[in-house]
């Protein structure tokens, strides 16, 4: 409301009179747009809150293992290779954990007592055990990449969660000739797949579903239609199962769009992604399919945002791939808890144990 002063005149000559009058703006805006909310899932954010400690002491066990063989770690040492603010961490984690690490000698020196030794000769044992499943699963991610390779310093990079041993170019790769082999491309080391197995092109999903006896359902035209689940999730070969968190409450034109997402037919991942119009819905769903498939090869169906956009241009992801994940929040969560971003899976997440 602004107020404004008006002159008024008399017909008499007598001194002019001012009045104060009121004018009341209407205001343009409409209505101010409902703020869109991220529902958080505190059971994950603590998951990832929990994992700090765990990360390092799991980042110092491998850094007196990477010693050579019969040299210790000098703890004189231990700022060359943390840096001298995380320097004090580590001896402070040292100081708690007196069963895991052990200081001895002089000048002072750490190591694994007896029982973390044990402990880490049966985590080398069960990779060895493992390395089937790794061969597998990384044929797989070879064959999700449009070029059917990926750079080694990528793999190097996301190696940890896909269970790959730091040494896997030396170890592994060479072992299997007839599935890789390492090739320079644009100037760097590519590992390459030599071998295309159709039988090893089936997601996580289709198999799930196989399983279910839901991937060779056919919909029947005559069958009544069936109440739109509140949770989103629908029986059909090209659905996606949802988890959505527990404060989400979707509307019924959220439903019906979701359902209609989840009948959409798309191609399959491991098919080139050259071949499909990005702009075609079936693409971007099938986008969203490659991301979970990328998650289903990893040991925890988790990854940080940064592993994940590492495939950005290997797999043709999408190019607002946040929004993408944001969006789909019923299949993936994002936390920017513990020491960096992550994102989940949610399908492959055993919530009767979170709940503990």
């Amino acid at each position: 409301m602004l107020r404004r002063q008006v002159p008024f005149l008399s017909s008499n000559n007598k001194p002019r009179v001012t009045i104060m009058t009121c004018i009341r703006q209407k205001s343009s805006g409409g209505r101010r747009p409902k703020k869109k909310l991220y529902h958080r899932v505190p059971e994950l954010d603590r998951v990832m809150e929990l994992r700090k400690k765990p990360l390092m002491i799991l980042q110092l066990k491998s850094l007196i293992q990477s010693q050579p063989r019969n040299s210790p770690l000098f703890l004189r040492d231990l700022e060359k290779n943390v840096g001298f603010v995380r320097k004090w961490d580590f001896m402070a984690l040292i100081e708690k954990h007196p069963t895991i690490f052990r200081v001895s000698g002089t000048p002072p020196s750490v190591s694994l007592t007896d029982k973390a030794h044990r402990v880490a000769q049966e985590e080398a044992q069960a990779r060895t055990l493992m390395e089937p499943l790794l061969v597998t699963n990384l044929r797989k991610l070879l064959m999700l990449s449009v070029n059917c390779r990926l750079p080694l310093e990528t793999l190097e990079f996301v190696g940890p969660e896909l269970g790959l041993p730091s040494d896997f170019k030396e170890c592994l790769v060479p072992k299997y000739p007839q599935f890789f082999s390492v090739k320079r491309v644009n100037g760097m080391d590519c590992l390459h797949l030599e071998d295309w197995d159709s039988t090893l092109a089936v997601t996580a999903r289709e198999s799930r579903l196989a399983q279910e006896g839901i991937l060779n359902l056919k919909p029947n035209g005559n069958q009544r239609k069936v109440k739109i689940s509140r949770d989103g999730n629908y029986i059909g070969p090209f659905a996606f199962k949802m988890n959505f968190p527990a404060g989400f409450r979707p509307n019924v034109g959220y439903l019906e769009n979701l359902e209609r997402w989840q009948k959409l037919e798309f191609p399959s991942p491991y098919l080139n992604a050259r071949r499909f119009d990005v702009a075609d819905p079936r693409t971007r769903k099938r986008a969203v399919a490659v991301i979970h498939e990328l998650f289903s090869l990893t040991m925890e169906k988790r990854m940080t945002s940064a592993q994940l956009d590492a495939f950005h241009g290997e797999c043709l992801l999408p190019a607002q791939l946040l929004l993408c994940l944001v969006k789909h929040h019923g299949i993936f969560y994002l936390t920017n808890k513990g020491v960096r971003s992550t994102v989940f899976l949610k399908d492959c997440i055993p919530w009767f144990q979170l709940d503990r």
